[in-house]
């Protein structure tokens, strides 16, 4: 039996839907919540042409047993925000276990799809696993998900870029309230790399997942474009952003149930759409730093475009 925590529940995922659309703006956590969008997803990271993915994956099923070497064989709970469908937290549960660290894991996820994906996959190898349904960017979500001071020590992950969907300086300081003194953040980052990080978002394969949400309410390709830009962030150097809308180029409207409601959006409008951050190495460390976490441990994939980092409260 899955066993899954429901703090967002999916009337108000649906109001929140249609209240973004109305404010011409669509966030991350949309891009996995409809069933077109989940679909687009698994089909996108099954792809080996995706290679931020491979990247992250990768990068974990390298160093996880190094990681689990860190960690005693005592009690751990492992709580992976923005979890997806659980795979490459999968890979570090099971060489926690092979070091005789007793793991509970607490996937953290705002699509039920993909949290049942993940805790399946924990149950199915032995794992115990209880999911939250959760946006964790909500401050009061996130206090919700604060350990008990008498609970086992707690590996927080933080993967597949995640930290760079959101505002990272934000988010790491939020992040930081989340750990007791005992406890670590696993987090890694893509390293910006210009005109090749932006081929890596504006492709095929990428667009179709991007396209998802918009094709689920009835607006196609021939309604508008999508179009990404790539640009710096002024409040710190080597802080990079990708970032994309969609520009109808016709009136269309966006059809939001059965009951005729829909969003109209007009010809040359925009609808602001998810954004990725990038990071030079030494800048991705220093919002940590900032954030009042020291780096532990690091290491970066093979190709050197992806940085993973071990950080305590400093």
């Amino acid at each position: 039996m899955i066993a899954i925590h429901v703090l967002l529940t999916e009337n108000q995922l649906a109001a929140e839907f249609v209240a973004a659309f109305e404010a011409r703006s669509l966030p991350e956590k949309f891009f996995y919540w409809l069933p077109l969008s989940v679909r687009a997803w698994l089909a996108l990271c099954s792809d080996g042409a995706y290679r931020n993915f491979v990247r992250s994956r990768s990068l974990i099923a390298r160093t996880a047993p190094e990681l689990a070497r860190l960690y005693p064989a005592a009690p751990l709970e492992v709580l992976s925000l923005g979890a997806g469908q659980g795979d490459k937290d999968l890979l570090l549960l099971e060489a926690l276990r092979e070091q005789g660290a007793r793991s509970a894991y607490i996937p953290v996820d705002t699509s039920q799809a993909l949290l049942e994906m993940a805790c399946g996959g924990a149950l199915r190898a032995g794992i115990a696993a209880q999911g939250i349904k959760a946006d964790f960017t909500r401050p009061e979500q996130l206090l919700s998900l604060a350990a008990e001071p008498e609970a086992p020590p707690r590996l927080v992950l933080l993967l597949g870029n995640t930290l760079g969907a959101f505002d990272p300086i934000a988010a790491a300081r939020q992040l930081r309230q989340l750990l007791r003194a005992d406890d670590a953040l696993l987090v890694d980052g893509e390293l910006y790399a210009g005109d090749a990080t932006v081929a890596g978002y504006d492709n095929p394969l990428n667009r179709r997942f991007a396209w998802a949400p918009l094709h689920s309410v009835g607006i196609g390709d021939a309604d508008g474009a999508l179009v990404f830009e790539a640009r710096d962030d002024p409040r710190l150097p080597g802080l990079h952003l990708i970032a994309k809308h969609f520009s109808a180029t016709r009136a269309v409207e966006a059809r939001m149930g059965g009951g005729g409601e829909a969003v109209r959006i007009g010809r040359g409008e925009r609808l602001e759409m998810n954004h990725s951050y990038k990071y030079a190495a030494d800048t991705l460390l220093r919002i940590l730093s900032d954030a009042g976490l020291a780096v532990r441990w690091q290491a970066a994939s093979d190709d050197q475009r992806f940085l993973m980092a071990l950080a305590s409260p400093a």
